[in-house]
């Protein structure tokens, strides 16, 4: 009789750059943000495209799906995973744009300002 192994391999829905983590850390230490806060990454209705993108410290709820990048625990909505699956957050330090950028490859159109889109 042979034992059957199962693996499973679980990817994070997201990725942040090593520049846009650092920004993360850097704002966490200047808000004082305490460890009880986690960073949430979602969606909601708004801004010139339809959807706007949500960036911020806060605390986990009970229906969060929670996954970890980097050494960031990262929570997010179950059905904003529709809309940022394979998301790449990254910082921006150009003269014309500074700040984070989202690299989503589920919008359809984006705005100029790159923090609303379409789906």
């Amino acid at each position: 009789m042979s034992a059957e192994v199962k693996s499973t391999t679980k990817t994070t829905p997201i990725s942040i750059t090593p520049s846009a983590m650092e920004q993360l850390k850097r704002l966490r230490n200047e808000l004082g943000v305490n460890e009880e806060h986690h960073l949430r990454i979602g969606v909601r209705g708004g801004g010139c495209s339809g959807f706007e993108y949500q960036l911020g410290f806060d605390l986990a709820e009970s229906d969060d799906q929670k996954f970890t990048v980097g050494d960031e625990l990262v929570l997010m909505k179950p059905g904003h995973a529709l809309y940022l699956l394979g998301m790449e957050i990254d910082w921006a330090t150009g003269l014309e744009n500074r700040g984070f950028t989202f690299n989503n490859p589920n919008a359809k159109d984006t705005c100029g300002c790159g923090t609303s889109f379409s789906a």
